[in-house]
């Protein structure tokens, strides 16, 4: 008798010791995270996935315009070009080692219902900004267009406040409120320094769908930060790409019955032909947006992956005075004063945010020495 419950004492110590070893390697790991990211090759990935990011936004947003500027008009096809490249992705994704045994051996992996909830669900969400991006890109100078598009950090800030636990110190809220200072004094535009083709009513609406698609845009952001930290729980380049895949198929899935549904199907044979480049630069206008926009998905997903949501919109931000000044030369838009002004201020908000990033940053190297 004496025998057994002693028996029975080992056993019990052996399974509470091998349940506190998951919480001890999870401390340990931290360190060894920190380690990681101070090395050569990790700011080499970062410089690589904010070169995608930028590089893959910029040309997403002018090639995007010129399809419209150049004759096209549906809505749909602007907004099934964001997410309909991810085939490009495949052979990287085809490429990953898959290890099932070490998948079925972690306890806290979320089942595969999950998963599909959580790529259904992102996916659809990224449908509906996508639209909404399309209307705005649709109905506003790009000069105008991207300068809206800075509102996002702002909505990604605050959102991250909530989702991600993200500290609102005053130079982060000096950056919000400068943002939003920004894309206000946008509604003051004055319509003769716009485009001819630009009337106050498409001017609205596209200024609308515009911020609308930013918060909605840094929603998803944030969700997909809390993804990575609450649901999925690894550290490898698959992660990063199934949340980039998956969810883009869901979203062009969602864009193609948006197009069907409207009918708006019917119309595209006759809006190739009508093209004012040629079919054939109509053909390859669609596609390289399409692979632009996957290049800058890549770059996003790869960022709040390796840091967080609002560090991807930092960098996304810093595409802000590249597009403006493209726009005047490739679309004629004029650089007046309000717009100067916007973007003065909108680099001011972006500022501000970075410098409240690198004092994180030093007060994080005081904690490790």
């Amino acid at each position: 008798m004496g025998e057994a419950q002693e028996v029975q004492l080992q056993i019990m110590g052996k399974e509470s010791k091998e349940a506190s070893q998951p919480e001890h390697e999870n401390e340990t790991n931290q360190p060894e995270i920190a380690r990681k990211r101070s090395t050569a090759k990790w700011w080499l990935l970062m410089a690589v996935y904010s070169l995608l990011l930028l590089a893959g936004q910029s040309v997403a947003v002018l090639l995007g315009r010129l399809y419209f500027e150049k004759g096209g008009s549906s809505k749909w096809m602007g907004a099934l070009v964001q997410p309909a490249g991810f085939p490009i992705l495949l052979p990287f994704y085809l490429s990953q080692p898959r290890n099932p045994a070490t998948r079925s051996s972690e306890t806290n992996f979320p089942s595969n219902l999950v998963l599909a909830s959580i790529y259904i669900s992102c996916g659809l969400f990224l449908a509906m900004v996508s639209l909404l991006h399309s209307l705005g890109l649709k109905n506003l100078p790009v000069s105008i267009y991207s300068l809206v598009c800075t509102s996002q950090l702002g909505f990604n800030a605050l959102f991250s406040f909530f989702l991600n636990s993200l500290k609102l110190t005053p130079f982060i809220l000096n950056s919000l409120l400068l943002l939003t200072i920004s894309s206000t004094l946008l509604v003051f535009q004055d319509d003769d320094a716009e485009s001819k083709h630009v009337y106050k009513r498409e001017y609205a609406l596209g200024f609308i769908c515009t911020l609308g698609a930013s918060a909605g845009y840094g929603l998803l952001l944030s969700l997909t930060q809390f993804a990575f930290q609450k649901v999925l729980k690894q550290e490898t380049f698959k992660v990063v790409l199934d949340m980039t895949v998956y969810p883009s198929l869901a979203a062009t899935i969602a864009v193609l019955a948006g197009l069907f549904a409207s009918g708006e199907w019917k119309g595209l044979g006759t809006e190739m032909e009508g093209f004012k480049l040629g079919q054939a630069s109509y053909c390859m206008t669609l596609i390289w947006t399409a692979i632009s926009w996957q290049l800058f998905n890549i770059g996003c997903v790869g960022l709040i992956f390796e840091v967080s949501s609002v560090f991807s919109n930092v960098i996304s931000a810093l595409g802000l005075p590249v597009v403006p000044v493209l726009a005047v030369f490739c679309f004629g838009d004029r650089m007046d004063g309000v717009k100067a002004i916007a973007m003065v201020v909108a680099m001011w908000g972006f500022l501000s945010y970075v410098y409240q990033h690198y004092l994180d940053d030093c007060e994080l190297k005081k904690q490790n020495i």
